[in-house]
């Protein structure tokens, strides 16, 4: 039987791991974080899932700690997993396992090497993602790849939708090429890092809307940042205004053109929408104001806010 030990968090933590379980592997410890109490958790618990099947857990500050390499090392592991874990692994843990270290990642590398790659991903507007099991190495995400598994991006998936896919693309990699991996019959193969970007992390105030930017490019952002993300959001003199959904300008009428010249806000026929900076109209779905939902059954959304039918957004 093989030995694991498995760094983990996050959706694809859970699943990787009941992968390794569902095919036997004795996961001899299970390392994952303790939930940031300023963090929306929307995803499942790693921890819960170990608890379910009494493995055992630990929540280290660093992990790359010596002294817990060390106790580590005494566990004699074949495998060491990472599982968007969201720590760097340094050279003395990768070295453990006698049969090697492997990462998920949620893109299909070489291409979004780094952060949020789904995100990244949405922003850029790409049709497909996926996921990609991998050899580790001290430098990320670079290692030779062992399993792949590519899922589709919709026009209009947000990345909540999207995570959702890569988590079950994770699921299935995992799972077919398990059998291989344990018997070394698994050959990785070199990524060719030119063909990719590295990318790093985003914050909230990243979802800051640029209506001069082009109706495509303003959706994949508020796509990319949709709930359970921060949202994309803008400001105005009466205050923040948060864009939650929004639909393809393709999607629902690819010839309409803006009738104002530049960046607008508008209410018609019961729908919110943005003339964008390229003059295409942009189909607001859903749209927030100071934590509330606004209605666009009528104007007077509009007017209650800013007392007139339109608002510029330059």
């Amino acid at each position: 039987m093989a030995r694991a030990i498995v760094f983990a968090y996050h959706n694809v933590g859970v699943r990787c791991l009941a992968v390794l379980l569902a095919h036997g592997v004795e996961v001899v410890q299970v390392i994952t974080h303790r939930d940031n109490p300023d963090e929306e958790i929307w995803f499942d618990s790693v921890a819960g899932l170990a608890a379910r099947y009494s493995l055992p857990v630990i929540t280290p500050d660093d992990p790359n700690d010596p002294a817990l390499v060390a106790e580590l090392a005494a566990l004699e592991p074949d495998f060491l997993f990472s599982f968007y874990y969201r720590q760097m692994l340094k050279a003395p843990l990768l070295v453990l396992p006698r049969q090697g270290a492997y990462n998920m990642h949620g893109s299909l590398l070489p291409k979004y090497r780094g952060r949020v790659p789904v995100n990244w991903a949405i922003i850029h507007g790409e049709r497909e993602t996926g996921a990609t099991l991998h050899q580790m190495l001290e430098k990320p995400d670079a290692g030779g790849i062992v399993a792949q598994q590519a899922v589709p991006i919709l026009p209009d998936d947000t990345a909540g939708e999207v995570f959702s896919k890569v988590t079950f693309a994770a699921e299935l990699a995992l799972d077919c090429v398990l059998p291989d991996l344990i018997a070394g019959r698994v050959t990785p193969q070199p990524q060719n890092l030119a063909a990719g970007s590295y990318f790093g992390g985003r914050c909230a105030e990243d979802g800051r809307i640029d209506w001069h930017q082009p109706a495509a490019v303003v959706h994949n952002l508020i796509r990319a940042v949709a709930p359970p993300y921060p949202g994309a959001f803008f400001d105005t003199l009466q205050g923040r205004l948060r864009v939650l959904r929004s639909l393809h300008p393709v999607a629902f009428n690819p010839s309409q053109r803006g009738e104002f010249g530049r960046p607008t806000l508008f209410i018609r026929d019961g729908h919110w929408y943005a003339e964008c900076g390229d003059g295409q109209v942009l189909c607001l779905l859903a749209v927030e104001f100071a934590g509330s939902s606004l209605s666009a059954a009528t104007s007077h959304s509009l007017n209650a806010i800013f007392g007139t039918h339109t608002v510029s957004l330059l």
